[in-house]
């Protein structure tokens, strides 16, 4: 117990404290169990650390544990029995990191919850955890909250020292100009953007920056060596083929699926590669697109499939991607933060089945937009914008 305290209060104090995500001040920290998802390095871990520190400042060290279940030493300890320990130490503030790494972890936290009323616990884990359909349902107890990756927004309060706040979609679309115009006027956000399109949604791009997209390849090789086989059953021998259909969305986003074809080149039955692209959305490698996200089934293929984000088109192709699918992408992925997202008949995106978006250069005309008020062309390469021309950066300020 001495080793785990150590290495605990060995990496709280390492943790930078320089920026914090806005998730920080969203979650409910008084709850007694919260479960913080996401895909792998988005900045869980950090994000927990950071919040440890916060604690400290009105509580004794001893009180606080920050244990990583992908701790090699968690092979042989019984986690059941480190947290009697600890809590007969006085212990009340539980932090797990990396919980899907552990056997059984649902019936182990739940355990806990129940044994200890007292002790406050948070978790971390894959964005593949299944809350709800766990063997010991957690739904009920557990406060769950997801990390995306970092927003333009953050990204640039992160590298220029700037404080904007989220702008919620309505006051975007109603106050454009006067939002960009005052952005603007602190920091020049095209000067940024194409930086932060190609290497700087995980928060790690500071860290030698030169090996960012082989960093990005390395996740997802665990992702998809290690956490769909744990985590949803995926058959080693399909790995290969996941990593092909990645190749050909990257090569053609928007990638409009056949799946007849695909199903029969991948050599995987067609419900069965359904299952995959779901999984993949799951893991937060990609995002599907769908007519009608309300109505979708398990065995709906979707219309439209992306990647999740532009970085990882960057990091996985050989060329440099399309301006079109780099446009589309980012839209979809900071859009679709606690919205729905769907692909209408006539134009590029419509959210909550209400605002229809054309998305393209700074002379896009929007010729397919229906005639209504809630119509708009989002246009890269434009600073401010006019009438119903938003820039498309302004969407990177949704979250």
């Amino acid at each position: 117990m001495e080793h785990l305290f150590a290495t605990s209060i060995r990496r709280i104090q390492s943790i930078d404290l320089t920026f914090t995500r806005s998730l920080m001040d969203e979650i409910q920290w008084d709850a007694r169990l919260i479960c913080i998802k996401g895909a792998r390095g988005v900045g869980k871990t950090t994000l927990m650390m950071q919040y440890i520190h916060r604690l400290l400042s009105r509580c004794q060290p001893h009180e606080v544990v920050y244990l990583s279940l992908d701790n090699l030493r968690f092979a042989e300890l019984d986690l059941l029995e480190v947290v009697r320990t600890f809590v007969m130490h006085g212990g009340r503030y539980l932090f797990l990191d990396e919980v899907h790494r552990y056997p059984k972890w649902s019936v182990v936290i739940k355990n806990i919850y129940d044994d200890y009323p007292d002790l406050k616990i948070v978790f971390t884990g894959s964005s593949l955890l299944e809350i709800l359909n766990a063997r010991a349902d957690l739904s009920r107890r557990a406060a769950v909250y997801s990390l995306q990756g970092l927003s333009f927004r953050e990204y640039l309060n992160m590298t220029q020292g700037t404080s904007f706040a989220i702008v919620t979609l309505q006051d975007l679309l109603k106050n454009h100009i006067a939002i960009a115009t005052g952005i603007t006027a602190h920091v020049k956000p095209l000067q940024f953007f194409s930086s932060y399109l190609q290497h700087g949604y995980y928060p790690y791009f500071r860290e030698q920056e030169e090996l960012y997209f082989q960093r990005i390849n390395e996740v997802l090789r665990l992702i998809l060596e290690i956490e769909l086989p744990q985590l949803r059953g995926v058959a080693p021998s399909a790995i290969p083929k996941l990593r092909r259909l990645l190749l050909a969305i990257t090569e053609s986003a928007p990638f409009i699926p056949n799946i007849s074809k695909l199903s029969e080149r991948a050599g995987l039955m067609r419900n069965t590669l359904v299952d995959y692209i779901r999984y993949l959305d799951e893991a937060g490698v990609t995002r599907s697109l769908h007519r009608d996200a309300k109505g979708i089934t398990r065995l709906q293929k979707p219309d439209k499939l992306y990647l999740e984000n532009t970085n990882l088109m960057f990091a996985l192709s050989d060329t440099l991607p399309d301006s079109g699918g780099i446009r589309e992408t980012f839209f979809l992925n900071q859009a679709s933060y606690r919205r729905t997202v769907e692909y209408p008949e006539t134009t590029d995106f419509v959210i909550d089945r209400k605002w229809f978006f054309e998305i393209g250069g700074k002379g896009k005309k929007g010729k397919q937009l229906p005639v209504s008020d809630t119509s708009y062309i989002l246009a890269d390469d434009l600073e401010i914008g006019f009438g119903r021309k938003i820039p498309l950066w302004l969407f990177g300020f949704l979250y």
